[in-house]
């Protein structure tokens, strides 16, 4: 069986690409089936998110392409920035993932959240896409980040101070 365990930036060839919905894409410990029809192991970093594109290579140096896998998901569109940012801030208030586009949001389908949304005002249309959330504040930035370089596949953040306006310098 193929492992994979490493991220690289480029690729003179790829073997096969890893077909995987977002829910599996963030599991450190996976085994799964590559669009060849090879098993393969994943074994990354606790706290790894893999994203559309990244390219994973293990002891043989063969190279896998990761591939966002489409996905029951909800498109979440609103008559003006306002009210998206309401529903933003109201989704992010239930720690619910999102994936932010330019003028739409895009979450995992959920009944009650989709109740909430037309609450709100915004238009929740069904789709089938690949979903590619937010990477949230300590994940390293947007989403769409690539490594640029070989080594571990993600930093997992140490301790964190948390500043308070009380707080003495």
């Amino acid at each position: 069986m193929l492992t994979l365990h490493t991220k690289i930036s480029q690729a003179d060839a790829i073997a096969a690409q890893l077909v995987l919905p977002y829910e599996l894409r963030e599991k450190c410990r996976l085994r799964a089936t590559l669009d060849n029809g090879e098993d393969v192991a994943v074994f990354t970093v606790r706290g790894t998110v893999l994203r559309d594109g990244d390219l994973l290579t293990g002891e043989d140096q063969r190279v896998v392409r990761v591939v966002a896998a489409p996905e029951p998901t909800y498109k979440v569109t609103c008559a003006d920035a306002h009210a998206l940012l309401r529903c933003a801030f109201h989704l992010g208030n239930r720690h619910t993932q999102a994936q932010v586009g330019d003028g739409f949001l895009r979450i995992r389908a959920d009944a009650v959240l989709k109740e909430m949304l037309l609450g709100l005002g915004a238009t929740v249309a069904e789709e089938s896409a690949a979903f590619e959330p937010e990477s949230g504040a300590y994940g390293g930035g947007h989403g769409h980040h690539h490594d640029h370089g070989h080594g571990p596949l993600a930093p997992i953040p140490l301790r964190q101070k948390i500043h308070r306006p009380g707080d003495a310098k």
